[in-house]
């Protein structure tokens, strides 16, 4: 079993036909094919077979993706970590939720990695639904974003700072200083963050149950654009509480509360169990719960309007 045919195999599951992995690893149909042929007589296992609707796998074919996946992703740790020894470097590697790598990251992994000389810092945002396979496939050592489903033995949660989703609006919006009435709001223009055009989390719930349509809602790609439009053009946003806190002093922002309008939740570090763990992330589990770790998530500068695109996968702090 090589390392091609693994990445070969994995990029079939992943688009579900072997057309689809061959454009995404830049092969030949014929390539692709080759590769899972010899997986299945090594194997002796059919692994998938062709349906009207699409790729069918047998249990020894689900069986080797889930491995596959796991193997792939230590060889990718193994020879980023190979390459940072050299270089006398060790690397630790992030994945977070969009709001939290917008709103807490930046101040986290400054103050972290400026605590380490040796120490590079990937940050990776992913929708928190893929946190655990991320962690158990070791493709990140950490996951950091709202709490989720995380009963599983194999892994760790831990709890490290809560937060507050609010509504706000201009001081000189019709809605500011009242009780805004649910259509009022399903009226109103939404500026909003990336996080509202997810399928789950608690901005996107939120805007469900208030029944907001689509049609009212303006998605931007930060929560920073969504505010400065807000700024410029008015409406309304829903965004982390201590991100707009100096507005709120200083008035050039007005907290609007309705029923609906202010969810908190927390957010929790998802590791592995403690003896499987690298070192660096135990060294950022015990620093994450410092009170001067909670001040520069707070009080960090944010990456800004144009700084942060969720869709680039991967930023390096080092």
């Amino acid at each position: 079993m090589t390392p091609a045919q693994l990445r070969a195999y994995s990029a079939v599951v992943l688009h579900g036909s072997v057309h689809g992995a061959a454009q995404q690893l830049g092969m030949t149909d014929a390539g692709v094919s080759t590769h899972v042929a010899q997986l299945r007589r090594e194997l002796d296992d059919q692994l998938f077979t062709r349906t009207a609707s699409g790729l069918a796998f047998t249990p020894g074919g689900l069986r080797l993706a889930s491995r596959a996946i796991e193997i792939l992703g230590l060889q990718r740790q193994t020879a980023i970590e190979v390459g940072e020894a050299s270089r006398g470097r060790r690397l630790l590697r992030i994945a977070a939720s969009g709001t939290f790598a917008e709103h807490a990251a930046p101040g986290l992994i400054d103050l972290f990695a400026g605590r380490a000389k040796d120490l590079s810092v990937e940050l990776s945002v992913h929708p928190t639904s893929a946190f655990r396979t991320l962690i158990k496939s070791r493709a990140v050592d950490i996951a950091l974003g709202p709490r989720g489903d995380s009963a599983d033995p194999e892994l760790a949660t831990l709890p490290f700072l809560k937060y507050q989703i609010i509504a706000v609006t201009r001081p000189d919006s019709p809605l500011a200083g009242t009780v805004p009435t649910p259509a009022q709001l399903r009226d109103a223009d939404w500026m909003l963050g990336p996080a509202a055009g997810s399928a789950d989390g608690t901005i996107a719930t939120m805007l469900r149950t208030l029944h907001v349509p689509e049609s009212r809602q303006r998605i931007f790609q930060s929560d920073a654009a969504a505010l400065e439009e807000l700024r410029h053009h008015g409406g309304v946003t829903l965004t982390i509480g201590f991100a707009v806190a100096t507005d709120l002093a200083t008035k050039q922002l007005i907290h609007l509360t309705a029923p609906g309008l202010q969810s908190g939740n927390e957010w929790c570090a998802l590791t592995l169990a403690t003896d499987q763990r690298p070192p660096a992330v135990s060294e950022l589990l015990r620093f994450i719960t410092t009170p001067r770790c909670t001040q520069a998530m707070i009080r960090g500068s944010g990456v800004g309007i144009t700084r942060f695109r969720p869709k680039i996968h991967v930023t390096l702090w080092s």
